[in-house]
C-alpha cells in the first residue's frame, strides 16, 4: 500500500500520510516511503515548497504502537533504534531542506505526529485539530525534534507542562501561544494552506532556504557568530539570479519572476 501520496503542482510537492485507518500513525514501512519521496524533494528544483498534510480525520498519531508489540520472549524493544534510524533523520532533512516546509494540520497530531508538524517552518491547523504530547502517557519521552522544538515555540513552563501533563492542546491555544502560524476553519484548510505553499513557490526560493537556515543556526550561536553568519548569507544571496530579478524588477516596477536560483 503506498503510505504517502505525492503530488506536484505549482512548484509545490504536497505529501499526504495516508493511513487513515490508523490515524496516519507512522511503521516502519511508511518511514522508509516518506525517505524516498523526500529524496526527491531534495534534488528536483522545479520543487519549491513542500506541504505536509494528513487523510482522513486526523494528521498523524505518532507511532503505530502494533509495531511496538513487547517481545514473545519478554525481551524490551529497542526504540532508540526507531528514533535513531527514521525519526530522527525526518526531523534532520525537514530543517536541513532549502525550501519552506507547511504542515497543514487537518485533526489530531499526537506523539510524533505533534512533533513533527511543530517541526515544520510554518502551521496552518484547522480549527477542530488539536495537538496531545502523548509520550508520557506511556512513561515516554518526546522526541522528533519535540524537547528540543517545544521550549523554542512554547516557553520552557509550558513546554514541561505539554510534555509532563500529555493534555491535550487545542489548535486555538497553540496559535495564541505562538506555537503555530494560522488557525483557520476546517473546511478552509486545505485552499489556505495550498494559496501559501502556491505563493512560496513563486518566492526567491534560495533566499528563503538561506533565511530558514539562518533562523536555525540562530538558536545555537553567539551575537557575534550570528552576524558573521548573516554576512555569510547575504554574500550568497547578492550573487543569486533571484535577487538580480528583484533589483530589476524593482527598477523597471514591474512583477518579478523569481526562478529560484
Amino acid at each position: 500500500m503506498n503510505f504517502i501520496l505525492s503530488d506536484v503542482q505549482h512548484g509545490v510537492m504536497t505529501l499526504t500520510l495516508n493511513r487513515p485507518e490508523r490515524l496516519n500513525s507512522f511503521n516502519d514501512e511508511m518511514h522508509r516511503q516518506l525517505a524516498e519521496v523526500l529524496t526527491q524533494a531534495e534534488r528536483d528544483d522545479s520543487i519549491r515548497c513542500l506541504l505536509i498534510t494528513g487523510a482522513g480525520r486526523a494528521f498523524c498519531a505518532g507511532q503505530d504502537l502494533n509495531d511496538r508489540n513487547v517481545d514473545p520472549t519478554g525481551a524490551a524493544p529497542d526504540l532508540g533504534a526507531s528514533v535513531e534510524n527514521f525519526y530522527n533523520p525526518l526531523v534532520k532533512r525537514l530543517a536541513k531542506l532549502p525550501k519552506p516546509v507547511i504542515a497543514a494540520v487537518n485533526g489530531v497530531a499526537a506523539g510524533a505526529g505533534a512533533t513533527l508538524a511543530l517541526g515544520c517552518d510554518m502551521v496552518i491547523a484547522a480549527r477542530s485539530a488539536n495537538f496531545i504530547m502523548s509520550f508520557s502517557k506511556l512513561g515516554l519521552v518526546p522526541d522528533c525534534g519535540g524537547t528540543w522544538y517545544l521550549p523554542r515555540l512554547a516557553g520552557r513552563a509550558r513546554a514541561m507542562g505539554l510534555a509532563l501533563m500529555g493534555d491535550k492542546l487545542s489548535a486555538q491555544q497553540a496559535l495564541d501561544w505562538g506555537m503555530i502560524w494560522q488557525v483557520v476553519d476546517d473546511e478552509s484548510l486545505n485552499d489556505t494552506a495550498r494559496q501559501l505553499a502556491t505563493h512560496f513557490a513563486s518566492q526567491p526560493t534560495f533566499g528563503l532556504g538561506l533565511v530558514k537556515q539562518a533562523l536555525y543556526a540562530s538558536e545555537t550561536n553567539t551575537l557575534n557568530e550570528q552576524l558573521d553568519l548573516e554576512r555569510d548569507y547575504q554574500r550568497l544571496a547578492g550573487r543569486s539570479e533571484d535577487y538580480r530579478e528583484g533589483v530589476s524588477a524593482f527598477l523597471t516596477k514591474r512583477p518579478p519572476v523569481f526562478k529560484g536560483k
